[in-house]
């Protein structure tokens, strides 16, 4: 009799764990299309840059916003709300690189089908393989804050190989963060499908901004 119960609670485990798998990742489509639809309207409508604070108080708002409301049905709308405005920013980014790359169009084009391509790798290798990647958090989390201090530092220095090993450092731990969040869906660290879709959006998002910065450091200017 014991026996059979633990067996019904591992099943049960699973079918959780399966659920939350299957939102998570419905809704991370839903949101990475939103985001790149709000890209495309940007780009089109030549929208201007929002500045450096306004994007900073909409990121670090709308995240909170999403946070707070994680477990009603208005924290859906709250993440598209906060990929959508960060699909928006990168509209004026990628009008910049189209203007000022003879190959922007392409470089656009590389960073976006590597991060897919990343994005798939890693997801595959967690999901065969179950493996923990919960030991990392303390990690993932000092080296993230330290990398995002030191890009801040560089937008007054601006030292051309600091900008290479930043974007380098953020491609690396985004990659990472996939790894840990993808891991923490799978093995019922997290509950919650709308911070697990927030979370990789945004290690999605980070990698996709890093390996287009990469990119543009060595394609060449137009004349």
């Amino acid at each position: 009799m014991e026996s059979r119960h633990i067996n019904t609670q591992s099943i049960s485990l699973s079918l959780s764990e399966t659920t939350v798998l299957k939102n998570t990742y419905l809704l991370l489509s839903g949101t990475l299309l939103f985001s790149a639809g709000c890209a495309w309207f940007a780009l089109i409508s030549n929208a201007q840059p929002l500045g450096f604070l306004t994007t900073l108080i909409g990121i670090f708002g709308l995240s909170y916003l999403t946070q707070a409301l994680k477990n009603s049905a208005m924290g859906l709308l709250s993440i598209f709300a906060f990929t959508g405005f960060l699909g928006y920013t990168l509209g004026p980014m990628f009008n910049m690189i189209i203007a000022s790359y003879t190959n922007g169009a392409d470089i656009i084009f590389t960073a976006l089908g590597a991060t897919g391509i990343i994005f798939l790798a890693l997801s595959a290798y967690v999901l065969t393989t179950r493996k923990n990647f919960s030991y990392m958090s303390g990690f993932l989390f000092s080296a993230m804050i330290i990398v995002f201090l030191l890009s801040l530092a560089n937008l007054f220095f601006q030292f051309p190989i600091l900008n290479i090993l930043i974007s380098g450092a953020f491609a690396m731990l985004s990659s990472a963060l996939i790894l840990y969040q993808t891991s923490a869906v799978i093995n019922g660290g997290e509950r919650n499908y709308i911070m697990a879709t927030i979370q990789i959006f945004m290690a999605l998002f980070n990698l996709f901004i890093s390996l287009l910065n990469l990119l543009t450091i060595f394609a060449g200017s137009r004349d």
